[in-house]
């Protein structure tokens, strides 16, 4: 997969790159605002501590310059973290899978839908990839909202390896969206 950019704006808010240990204390204040909001979906939460985020931020760096992750704090205009996205290698090559998660206060905005349309679009840009993938819990019709939106079309439901979030069914949604037959492919 080719690279995508390293800043992304969308007017009111921009998709960047993590910038290593520089956004630790954001990231910090970040996560520890949303624990609760993400306890039910994300099993890395009782994990969760200052070590942890600094072994992400440190791994986000060398895995976007692998081109395996892409993971990119969601910034408002004034540099508040709103949340995060990002694209990763699913089991096709020719497809990345994004995930998204906001800070409570961000929810309900369309952020998320936003964001993941822009992501989507950036994922598109590249020459490689045939499509874009969406993957949630059944029970998270939250971020189910996301992709419907967007026009992707579910494609498959099967149980999700362990372990499941707390508030998790253990199915496991995928929606796919094909690359448009009128995207540009970059040479």
């Amino acid at each position: 997969m080719g690279r995508p950019r390293e800043s992304i704006d969308c007017g009111d808010f921009t998709l960047r790159r993590w910038r290593g240990q520089e956004d630790l204390a954001a990231a910090l204040a970040l996560i520890e605002e949303s624990l609760e909001h993400l306890r039910p979906w994300e099993t890395w939460i009782d994990g969760y501590d200052e070590e942890f985020t600094r072994g992400f931020l440190d791994r986000a760096g060398a895995r976007w310059d692998e081109g395996e992750v892409f993971n990119y704090a969601v910034a408002a205009g004034d540099g508040t973290l709103l949340g995060m996205c990002q694209a990763y290698r699913g089991a096709d090559p020719r497809g990345p899978r994004l995930g998204y998660w906001l800070h409570p206060a961000a929810t309900g905005r369309g952020f998320a839908t936003r964001a993941a349309a822009a992501l989507t679009a950036e994922m598109f840009a590249l020459p490689d990839v045939e499509f874009v993938e969406i993957a949630h819990d059944l029970a998270n019709t939250a971020s189910a909202a996301v992709p419907r939106r967007l026009g992707f079309r579910e494609v498959r439901r099967g149980p999700v390896a362990p372990p499941v979030a707390p508030a998790g069914s253990g199915t496991e949604v995928v929606w796919r969206l094909e690359r448009p037959a009128d995207a540009p492919r970059p040479g």
